[in-house]
C-alpha cells in the first residue's frame, strides 16, 4: 500500500494545480442614509469644539475655551436657516451597453434637486470587469470614463453621489445604479475555413465534391445536348477529336457547430493567462470568420448549464452568438455544476464541429463521445493551459508534473486514435497556423 502513496500525492497536486477559479459574485454595498445629515466639515468642527471644552474641564484654564469659539462660531453661522438641496435625485446614462474588451464606456450621472447646494461629492463602486479613466464632476452632473477590461456581463457597479449645502456643513446622499454592460471578446485572427466532405444542398462559397453550376474547374467531360457551347474545352477537344466541356463544381455553404469547453478557467502559472479567455476569442474568431463566407454557424457552451444557439447567417449573428455565451461568466462567477446532453437541434446533421478545449477536464470526452455518435465530423483546438509551476527539489511535484504530461499525452493519442483531428493554438499567434494542415484533405465524419 505505501507504494501508491506518491502516485495520490502527484495526482493531489495535479489537480490543484488544474483546479478552475469559482470565484464569488461581489455583493452590491449597503444603501446610503437616508435623509440630511452633517457633512464631514461639520463633524470636524463639532470635535474641535467639544475637544476644547473637555480640555478647560480637565485642565481648570479658562482661556482654554476660546479655542472652542471659531468652530462654534462656524457651525452657529452655517447650520440653521441656511438653505439645502431637497428632494434629490440622480439618474444614470451608459453608452454604450454592448462593446468589446478595451472600449471604453461613458457614463453621466444627472443629479437635479431642489434648493441651493454647495458641492457634488462623488463616491463609486466599481464593478470588477471595469476599470475608472477619468471623472469629472459639475454643478449638476458627474462623467465618469470607464474602460471594460475582460470580456463578460459586467455590473458597472454604484456611485453614491453627497449633495452638500451652501456652507458644507450638511449634506444629502443619493445613489445612482449604473447596471450591467455586455463585453464582447476581441475576435482573434482567423481566415481558414476547412469543410467536410459531405456538405448540405445549399449555395455557398465552397466547393463540393459533386458537380454543379460554380466556378472551380475540376476537369472535363464529354459533351452532352444542353451544355453551353462557351463552355468548350478546346484543347482537350482538339486532343481527343471530340467536344469537351469544363466539368465545375458544384458550390455549397457549410454547417459549423463552436463546441466550447466551459468546464474549468484554468490560468497559465506563467503568463496568467486565462484559458476561458483564450477559448472564447479563438472562437470569435472562428465563427466571425465561417459568418464571411455566408455559412451558417451555431454555438454550444457545457459546463453548468448547457446553452447552445442554432446556426445561423450574417454578419449580425456574430452578436447573438457570443451574447448566448456571455453568462458564462457574469461579474466574477463561474460555476460548472453538472454536465448537460446535447440537444438534438444544436448538432444539425453533416455540421462540422469544432471542439474548442483546454483539455484539463476528463467529462469532455463524454461531450465527445455525444457528437461522435452522431457521426458528425469533429475538430479538437486544444487550447494550451501552461504546465503547473514545481519548485526546485520538489521529487512530488516533479512526479506530478510528469503524470500531468503524460495524462495530456494519453488524451491527445486517443482522440487521434479515433479518428478525430487534434490541432493546438497558441495563444497570441493567428488560429490559421493551426488550422492550416486542416485544409489538405476534406474532415470525415464518425459513424454512428
Amino acid at each position: 500500500m505505501t507504494d501508491h502513496v506518491p502516485d495520490r500525492r502527484a495526482a493531489a497536486a495535479v489537480r490543484r494545480a488544474l483546479v478552475g477559479r469559482h470565484d464569488v459574485t461581489a455583493q452590491p454595498p449597503p444603501p446610503p442614509p437616508s435623509g440630511l445629515r452633517a457633512s464631514e466639515r461639520a463633524l470636524r468642527l463639532g470635535t474641535l469644539a467639544v475637544v476644547a471644552l473637555a480640555a478647560a474641564l480637565v485642565t481648570g484654564h479658562p482661556w482654554v475655551l476660546a479655542l472652542a469659539a471659531p468652530p462654534l462660531v462656524l457651525l452657529a453661522l452655517g447650520l440653521p436657516g441656511g438653505p439645502r438641496p431637497e428632494a434629490v435625485t440622480a439618474e444614470a446614462e451608459v453608452e454604450p451597453r454592448r462593446l468589446f474588451e478595451g472600449e471604453r464606456v461613458r457614463v453621466r450621472i444627472a443629479v437635479s434637486y431642489d434648493g441651493a447646494t454647495g458641492r457634488l461629492d462623488p463616491g463609486i463602486t466599481l464593478g470588477h470587469g471595469v476599470r475608472l479613466d477619468r471623472l469629472a464632476v459639475g454643478a449638476h452632473h458627474v462623467d465618469l470614463v470607464l474602460t471594460a477590461r475582460r470580456w463578460g456581463r459586467w455590473s458597472l457597479g454604484t456611485v453614491d453621489v453627497d449633495v452638500y449645502d451652501q456652507g458644507g456643513l450638511a449634506r444629502r446622499t443619493v445613489r445612482a445604479e449604473l447596471g450591467e454592460i455586455a463585453v464582447f471578446p476581441l475576435p482573434g485572427h482567423a481566415g481558414l475555413t476547412p469543410i467536410p466532405v459531405r456538405l448540405p444542398q445549399r449555395l455557398g462559397e465552397h466547393a463540393a465534391v459533386q458537380r454543379g453550376e460554380g466556378v472551380e474547374v475540376t476537369g472535363v467531360h464529354p459533351y452532352v445536348r444542353g451544355d453551353r457551347q462557351r463552355r468548350i474545352h478546346w484543347p482537350a477537344t482538339t486532343r481527343r477529336g471530340s467536344l469537351q466541356v469544363h466539368q465545375f463544381a458544384a458550390e455549397r455553404a457549410a454547417d459549423t457547430v463552436v463546441l466550447l469547453d466551459v468546464l474549468a478557467d484554468v490560468v497559465d502559472p506563467a503568463t496568467g493567462a486565462s484559458s476561458l479567455d483564450e477559448t472564447f476569442r479563438a472562437a470569435a474568431g472562428l465563427v466571425r470568420a465561417y459568418l464571411r463566407t455566408h455559412d451558417r454557424v451555431g454555438v454550444v457552451s457545457v459546463g453548468g448549464t448547457t446553452r447552445w444557439l442554432q446556426p445561423g447567417s450574417g454578419q449580425g449573428y456574430l452578436y447573438r452568438i457570443v451574447e448566448s455565451v456571455l453568462e458564462v461568466r457574469k461579474d466574477r462567477a463561474h460555476r460548472t455544476e453538472g454536465l448537460g446532453l446535447l440537444p438534438p437541434p444544436a448538432l444539425p446533421e453533416g455540421a462540422l464541429v469544432y471542439v474548442m478545449t483546454p483539455l484539463t477536464d476528463q467529462r469532455i470526452f463524454d461531450v465527445l463521445h455525444q457528437v461522435r455518435g452522431r457521426a458528425n465530423p469533429m475538430v479538437v483546438v486544444e487550447i494550451p493551459a501552461g504546465e503547473p509551476v514545481v519548485e526546485p527539489g520538489d521529487a512530488e511535484g516533479e512526479l506530478a508534473l510528469r503524470l500531468w504530461r503524460a495524462d495530456r499525452d494519453a488524451m491527445r493519442f486517443t482522440l487521434v486514435e479515433r479518428g478525430i483531428a487534434v490541432v493546438a493554438h497558441r495563444p497570441g499567434e493567428s488560429l490559421d497556423l493551426a488550422l492550416a494542415p486542416l485544409l489538405r484533405t476534406r474532415i470525415h465524419g464518425g459513424s454512428r
